[in-house]
Order: structure tokens, then C-alpha cells, then sequence
């Protein structure tokens, strides 16, 4: 009969020393603990994080938006003295600065830019009293859309400027085409605008007012204008725009003031200097205006939270 040794058992290892499975482990005999090396938080050189917005270089907003016309001046004063731009296709910014100052102080520019906003003002008063009146009387009603929308939408494919024959046979040629290109010009953006935002107001507004008992002239006062108020301040934004535009073809017709009239003498002597001065005022003007519109808006549209950009 053969005789089977069992192996040799090993020793029992000591786990006195090791983890266990939860992560804990006993006490070794130089009293460290025998678990997760523990971090020195004090060999480690911590520093504090500094958010990235913080640590770039903050730019003031001004100098930001002025950066770039100043290059531009620069770069254009720099082509205009190296001759690369001669005075016969454009003048430089010292001469154009010079022509301006000689305008002004003789009286002929502050006189044409009194009448040229005469004109853009009865134009716009005009114009806003009709595409506001015509997009009230679309928008609200549903009988004036069949009777007002299919006209208006008809005219303002036809270019404005095209009428300008047209108005000239039925008003002469004294004030009255040139405020009526404008008032065409201004009323079909306003139009639009003011239509589109009277009806974009959310109907569960409608419903909430109608259950709060408001009359229809309630509604409307109540819901519906706010409502379309930024719609109808983005269209007069518009409109001012297309204001000056217009105003530029009308002074072109049998003119004799205003900023196109400066314009066209200048074009008869070859005066680029006058015309760049001309179109300088037509753009400061512009900004003007528009600066005003979006004052309105900032005070009109208080109770509408906006993203202002980052």
C-alpha cells in the first residue's frame, strides 16, 4: 500500500500588516498607519486657481470700439502721404478735417444739415403715422389683413427710388417729392415690424387676459401693444436707416440745400474732400439717430431681460 505525504504546509503568513478589504488596515509596530499612503500636504507648494477672465488683460470697451476707425484713419493717412491714394481719388483725413472746419465756420454746413433734417423728420413723422396706422389695422383686425396686407406687401416690392419720376410729375419739384420718398421709404419697414410683432404676442397671453376679464380695448392696450413694442422699435431702427438713404436720392433731385446739394456741386468741381465731408455727416447723423432709438428702447423695454453678449 503506498503511502500519499501530504505537502509540507506553508506557514500562516502574517496579516497584520496588510489592508483589509475595506480599505482600512491595522497599526504597524512603528505606529504608522499601514492603509493609503497618506498625502504630505505640506511638502506640496499649493497655489491658488485664478479664473482665466480674471488673470487676461481687461480692456476698456470704449478703446475697444474706437481701435478700429483709428487704425483706419491711420492707415488711410499713411497711403494718402505715401501717394499710393492721390487727392484727385481721395483726400487724406487732414485735408478732409481742414474742408470740414472751413464748412462749418462759413455757415454752409450747419445750414445744410438744418434743412436736411427738416426733410428726414417730416419724412419719419409721415412715414410712422402710416406703417404703424396700416400695420394696427392689419394686424388687429382680420378683415383689414385681406383689405391692407396684399396692397402694402404689392408697393413695397417696387423700389422706392423708381417713384421718384413719378412723384416728381405729381408733386414738382420743391419739398414735396423729396419728404415723399422718405415717407415711402420709412413706411414699409415699420410696417412689417410692427405687423409681425402685433402678431407674435403668445396667444396663452390672449387667454390669460380674456380670463382676467379685460374687454378687447383692454387686450389691446394691455397685451398686445407691449407685446409688439420691441418689434415696432426694431422697425423704427430700420426706418431710420432707410431715412437716410432716401434723403440721399431725394437731394439729388433739383435741390438747393441740404447736404446733397452740397454733394452735387462738389461732384460738378471734382471736390472729393466736400463729398467725403457730406457723407461724414449723412453717417454721424445715422448714428445719432439710432443711438437715440436704442435709448428708447432701453427705456421702454426695461420688464424684457436680454442677452448683452460676454
Amino acid at each position: 500500500m503506498s503511502i500519499t505525504h501530504a505537502p509540507p504546509s506553508s506557514p500562516e503568513p502574517d496579516i497584520s500588516g496588510i489592508s483589509k478589504p475595506d480599505g482600512t488596515g491595522s497599526e504597524r509596530s512603528d505606529g504608522a498607519s499601514a492603509g493609503p499612503k497618506a498625502l504630505d500636504t505640506q511638502s506640496l507648494d499649493l497655489q491658488p486657481v485664478v479664473p482665466a477672465s480674471t488673470r487676461r488683460l481687461r480692456v476698456p470697451r470704449w478703446l475697444r470700439r474706437t481701435a478700429g476707425p483709428v487704425l483706419l484713419l491711420a492707415l488711410w493717412q499713411l497711403l494718402s502721404a505715401t501717394g499710393v491714394l492721390t487727392a484727385d481719388v481721395l483726400a487724406s483725413p487732414g485735408r478732409i478735417a481742414q474742408v470740414g472746419w472751413d464748412l462749418v465756420s462759413d455757415g454752409s454746413l450747419p445750414s445744410a444739415m438744418g434743412t436736411s433734417l427738416r426733410r428726414v423728420a417730416f419724412g419719419l413723422l409721415f412715414g410712422t403715422v402710416t406703417g404703424t396706422g396700416l400695420a394696427l389695422v392689419s394686424g388687429l383686425f382680420r378683415i383689414g389683413e385681406d383689405l391692407v396686407d396684399a396692397p402694402v406687401q404689392m408697393l413695397r416690392t417696387v423700389p422706392f427710388v423708381g417713384l421718384i419720376p413719378l412723384f416728381i410729375i405729381w408733386f414738382g419739384i420743391g419739398e414735396a417729392p423729396k419728404i415723399a420718398i422718405i415717407t415711402l421709404g420709412v413706411t414699409f419697414p415699420l410696417y412689417l415690424n410692427v405687423y409681425a410683432g402685433i402678431r407674435g404676442v403668445d396667444a396663452q397671453l390672449i387667454e390669460a387676459g380674456e380670463s382676467l376679464g379685460l374687454s378687447r380695448w383692454g387686450l389691446i392696450r394691455h397685451v398686445v401693444l407691449p407685446g409688439a413694442l420691441p418689434g415696432a422699435l426694431t422697425g423704427l431702427r430700420y426706418s431710420l436707416g432707410i431715412a437716410w438713404l432716401a434723403l440721399v436720392f431725394a437731394e439729388q433731385v433739383n435741390a438747393d440745400a441740404g447736404i446733397g446739394f452740397l454733394m452735387v456741386q462738389a461732384r460738378d468741381f471734382l471736390r472729393t474732400d466736400v463729398i467725403v465731408v457730406c457723407l461724414i455727416v449723412y453717417a454721424f447723423l445715422g448714428l445719432l439717430a439710432d443711438f437715440i432709438v436704442r435709448s428708447l428702447e432701453r427705456l421702454l423695454l426695461q420688464w424684457r431681460p436680454t442677452f448683452t453678449g460676454r
